[in-house]
């Protein structure tokens, strides 16, 4: 029988939505096993204090956590209540996350990439994305998780695959902006706009289209004005109105999408929402090491593929399309069981 007793989580968050949504992810999982109560801790490092110094303390005979979470991170111990579990995501949660879990003796949930000098004992579970660490009994391999549920969205339960025998009615598009190693120029803005008009016109599709924070306001005023052809754009979301938060609106209605790759959490998300996923690139880009590893690891797997905006034209597209796979499975519900055979202590 399900324990109907809340678990007790700290859920450490830092500034970075692209980070504390994979928590949120976990959390979400979790929470399909038993209940859970949920303590948001802000993390907020004072950058004075240097990172090796930090992963010194924590390997010293003398460490004592709660000096080091009122120096380094601003935060009281004594404010930090019972729990069970903590959970976190993004490096600079990685130290926190150790101080509040000796602090409570509790298990602890991490997500991401280890800082170079720590070792996975530091943690119960390290949740990763990258087929580096298959086979390691401190690391679950699994899509970075996500809260939307595509269940809950009315996607269908078979995820039909799409191409140039199979085209999609509607499509999201997903655009972002200029980020790390990502720049667009303005020819290829204009190559993406031409090339959402192009699959309109060669197969009747329409568009649900949304900026992001990082998307040019020039490039928003260009959709703006595109949405007004309704053959062409079903809905138009511009960010700098709506706010975060209407990507669930967009995968409801989509049959596929199409995401500019800087943008590795809008992909993601898409990816869980049962949906095929084409990624577009600009002709300055590249990820870092770990995120090429999670892109490697994505189109492993069939979830997605990525043509270079420069390549862009209706029978390109299919072509790429045809090639992906979508998931199945409902990932909260994968990723729940896979928690309970890790952690099953929490679960008895």
């Amino acid at each position: 029988m399900p324990d109907k007793t809340p678990l007790r989580v700290i859920f450490l968050a830092d500034t970075r939505p692209g980070h504390y949504h994979i928590a949120q992810g976990v959390i979400a999982a979790l929470s399909r096993l038993r209940p859970v109560d949920v303590t948001r801790v802000e993390v907020q490092r004072k950058w004075i204090v240097p990172t090796r110094w930090l992963r010194a303390r924590i390997n010293a005979k003398s460490f004592y956590p709660p000096r080091m979470l009122r120096m380094a991170y601003r935060i009281d111990a004594e404010t930090i209540p019972e729990a069970d579990l903590v959970v976190s995501a993004g490096g600079e949660t990685q130290m926190p996350n150790i101080c509040v879990t000796r602090l409570l003796d509790v298990p602890n949930i991490f997500c991401g990439s280890l800082l170079r000098g720590l070792e996975p004992d530091n943690f119960s579970l390290i949740v990763s994305s990258y087929e580096r660490d298959e086979g390691s009994d401190k690391h679950l391999v699994v899509l970075k998780p996500s809260s939307i549920d595509p269940d809950e969205l009315g996607r269908p339960k078979v995820v039909p695959r799409f191409g140039a025998d199979n085209r999609p009615k509607t499509l999201g598009l997903l655009i972002g902006g200029r980020a790390g190693r990502f720049h667009y120029r303005d020819s290829e803005w204009e190559a993406l706009l031409a090339f959402v008009r192009d699959v309109s016109k060669a197969w009747g599709t329409r568009w649900l289209i949304s900026t992001s924070r990082r998307t040019p306001d020039a490039v928003a005023d260009r959709v703006k004005e595109m949405a007004r052809d309704e053959t062409v754009v079903a809905k138009f979301i511009d960010f700098r109105t709506a706010g975060p938060g209407t990507l669930p609106e967009i995968f409801t209605k989509s049959d596929a999408i199409v995401c500019t790759e800087d943008s590795s959490s809008m992909i993601s998300e898409a990816v869980s929402a049962r949906l095929p996923v084409i990624g577009v690139s600009p002709r300055a880009s590249r990820f870092t090491e770990d995120e090429q590893l999670y892109r490697d690891f994505l189109m492993h797997k069939g979830w997605s593929r990525t043509v270079p905006i420069a390549e862009l034209s209706p029978e390109r597209f299919a072509l790429a399309l045809a090639e992906v796979e979508p998931i199945q499975e409902n990932p909260l519900d994968a990723l729940a069981q896979k928690l309970k055979a890790r952690l099953p202590g929490l679960f008895q």
